[in-house]
């Protein structure tokens, strides 16, 4: 029996990751992510598939982050019925990043028509509705960590904690080849030690391949403890010139490991007491499954919110769900913090915040998170002169901050020391990062002895 590795996305970039094992006997999908980039790029990779959604006989999820489970959706529409394994916090994750992710693009596809058809240009429509996205978790599996299950015919699944967002997984596949096992492990994303809210990262062994990302593969992160120490200057500098806070998060992990600095700050008086948006239904439902899916969190934060002493609580915190309320905040003059989706600036209220506040000089951008390139918050990051929000050039008169000790993705030091620890390994595949931060990683493990490939997408390899 031969065993055949396809990588479909995420790969020489960050976003839509996906890959597919095939066997004499089944097919197995690892992650379905949406690419995010330019809208007219992002709809057409996304709606192209290069292999038969119907012919999947399991799909395991590792997170539920959108560019690892967005395009499951439309893998429904187009025919996929297997079961979706994943741990039961990436299941109620998944359900809202997919519901929200829906709801997105239908209001930006309304937005977009409302301009094209000033412009005389055809309408758009989205890649699916909140209501074809509701579907989707129909045929959700949840698996604990730790728990090895048969996914489709001599092949079976183990998934370790990454240590990444809530609930995600390091996946490993076992898949029988005649009398030989080959052990193939997934290790995309991969979280750092010592963050707060989450447990550190499961190291996996006797692997034969390991599938890593390289999002960070040529950077070193800060400590995270000096995430807190920026985040205090640029808020007091910033209140202190009577300007905004604008903080564009993803709404899964970022936004509730900033309101955990915060609620630090504020606590120890670090910081004055302004008030806090977020500006995102989706992160206020993701926040409640913080305190549903405890078991999956640190025991520091464990017991904080078995005393009473909830991060995500603060008393000058309100979650913004009402769209009348978030266009009042743009309104509103005082100093405040504004945390809102997307992550990248590609879609989201946070569009709409940016094009009414960044040409004030007073106000900031603070990023906390990766930016990808060709999307808004790369552009912002660069700090381009003009910017396009909505089809409108403006100016980026607002100051820009970049925390990269944030980032829930390991740098090069733990990718490096990651693999390490999995060592003895046939072959080792770089995936998850631009090529430049790729190439970087690539270097680092060649220099140790190991056999590494950087894939293209729609590469395939035959394992052995």
């Amino acid at each position: 029996m031969s065993v055949n590795l396809k990588f479909l996305g995420g790969v020489r970039t960050v976003t839509g990751s996906s890959h597919l094992v095939t066997t004499d006997k089944s097919e197995i999908l690892l992650d379905a992510g949406m690419f995010q980039g330019h809208r007219d790029e992002s709809y057409m990779i996304n709606a192209t598939l290069h292999y038969n959604p119907r012919k999947i006989k399991a799909m395991v999820l590792s997170h539920a982050h959108i560019d690892h489970c967005g395009n499951i959706p439309i893998l429904i529409k187009k025919g996929l019925r297997c079961k979706i394994y994943a741990t039961s916090a990436t299941k109620d994750l998944t359900a809202l990043m997919l519901e929200d992710s829906g709801k997105i693009q239908e209001e930006d596809v309304r937005y977009v028509n409302k301009i094209n058809k000033r412009l005389g240009l055809p309408p758009r429509e989205p890649l699916y509705t909140k209501k074809e996205a509701m579907r989707a978790t129909k045929i959700f599996r949840s698996i604990s960590y730790e728990q090895r299950f048969c996914i489709a015919k001599e092949c079976f699944a183990t998934l370790h904690d990454a240590g990444h967002i809530l609930g995600s997984s390091i996946i490993v596949l076992d898949v029988k080849d005649g009398v030989k096992n080959i052990r193939i492990g997934y290790a995309v994303d991969l979280g750092r030690k010592n963050l707060p809210l989450l447990n550190d990262p499961v190291i996996p062994h006797r692997l034969d391949y390991l599938i890593i990302e390289s999002t960070y593969g040529g950077r070193f992160h800060a400590p995270i403890e000096e995430a807190q120490s920026r985040l205090r200057e640029a808020i007091n500098r910033a209140v202190q010139r009577g300007g905004k806070i604008l903080i564009p998060s993803f709404a899964l992990e970022r936004t509730q490991e900033v309101l955990y600095f915060l609620n630090e700050l504020i606590k120890q008086q670090l910081v004055p007491s302004i008030p806090i948006y977020v500006d995102s239904p989706l992160a206020t439902g993701i926040t409640d499954l913080f305190t549903h899916h405890m078991d999956f969190l640190d025991s520091k934060t464990r017991q904080a919110i078995a005393r009473g002493e909830s991060p995500f609580e603060l008393l000058n915190l309100r979650f913004v769900r009402d769209q009348t309320e978030s266009k009042a905040l743009n309104i509103d003059k005082r100093p405040m913090i504004i945390i809102a989706g997307s992550g990248m600036c590609e879609s989201g209220r946070m569009l709409h915040h940016l094009k009414n506040n960044i040409e004030d000089s007073r106000n900031m951008v603070l990023v906390v998170g990766y930016m990808a390139k060709n999307t808004l918050g790369r552009k912002i990051v660069e700090r381009e002169k003009l910017v396009r929000i909505f089809g409108v050039e403006y100016e980026l008169n607002a100051e820009v901050v970049i925390i990269n000790a944030f980032s829930g993705h390991a740098d090069k030091t733990e990718l490096v020391d990651f693999v390490r620890q999995c060592l003895p390994l046939k072959r080792i595949f770089l995936v998850h990062g631009d090529e430049e931060q790729t190439l970087h990683l690539y270097d680092a493990l060649v220099a140790m002895g190991q056999n590494v490939l950087i894939p293209f997408k729609g590469e395939e390899v035959l394992l052995s």
